[in-house]
């Protein structure tokens, strides 16, 4: 297996890998990554790093799994607070009460696509197996933000929605916040029809540099350009985003991908904390 991209880089500690994005490396208080499919004790159709709990792999091999992660990232494993997805768009602050939900303590809310907190040593962590993950860093007040972006979390402009809710909470001024986009499914593999296009084309966006007609009512979408737009919108800088050039399909031996698997998967994790 070859990992290209020049944009994210591969890290393997103790034989865990994930992969971080050069520009998050760069700050010296953020600690970010996402999981890969290497370096965990899951077995069968989840081998090895399965982060999803739920999918019918034991809660111990996950738990084992996310203790793995956390020490090849140095974050601390009781820090972590989880979404609890459903591709809505509803944000939520966290704080250390929340530490663990959706890791080691039970889910306490059924619809959390998004995760906000200006709280060191809180780790946000988000599930994907195709969808799009989103980070947030905002550089002059310290605080984070992380969000699930599939298709429909994309047309509800989600990504926009964590701008907004971060300067409810935090003051944040979209000028001074730093966005990732990926690694996801990329236009050379989504193919999507009529349905799903139809609400994409109803938002204020360049549908010409994220649906690209195939024929016979099918088309492929850009789901990192259209965040890429939304972001922009919201008021974030296009020079303050990067998108991810990994694509989950294309690279489904390293990461894990719904459509290339057929449904019958682990998930990834990303993780995002103040240190």
């Amino acid at each position: 297996m070859i990992f290209t991209s020049s944009v994210m880089k591969m890290n393997i500690i103790n034989a865990v890998s994930y992969l971080s994005f050069e520009k998050f490396d760069n700050i010296p208080y953020i600690k970010h990554g996402f999981s890969t499919r290497m370096g965990g004790v899951s077995t069968g159709e989840f081998r090895s790093m399965n982060m999803s709990f739920g999918r019918g792999d034991s809660d111990e091999n996950v738990t084992e799994n996310y203790k793995r992660l956390c020490e090849a990232m140095g974050i601390g494993y009781k820090t972590l607070v989880a979404s609890a997805q459903d591709h809505h768009t509803f944000v939520r602050r966290v704080s250390p009460e929340q530490h663990g939900i959706g890791i080691y303590r039970p889910k306490d809310m059924q619809s959390v696509d998004g995760l906000i907190t200006n709280d060191p040593k809180t780790a946000l962590v988000t599930y994907f197996a195709d969808c799009t993950p989103l980070l947030f860093v905002d550089t002059k007040n310290k605080a984070v933000g992380a969000a699930h972006a599939g298709w429909r979390g994309t047309v509800g402009k989600i990504g926009a929605r964590v701008v907004e809710r971060m300067g409810e909470e935090f003051s944040t001024d979209p000028s001074d916040l730093l966005v990732t986009v990926g690694p996801a499914i990329g236009k050379c593999c989504y193919e999507v029809d009529d349905p799903v296009v139809e609400q994409f084309a109803a938002l204020e966006l360049n549908s010409s540099k994220m649906i690209f007609p195939k024929g016979g009512g099918k088309y492929m979408l850009d789901l990192l350009e259209a965040n890429r737009q939304i972001l922009m919108s919201a008021g974030v800088p296009e020079e303050n985003i990067t998108l991810s050039d990994v694509c989950t399909q294309c690279n489904s031996d390293l990461i894990w991908s719904h459509r290339a698997t057929g449904g019958r998967r682990g998930g990834m994790c990303a993780i995002l904390s103040i240190m």
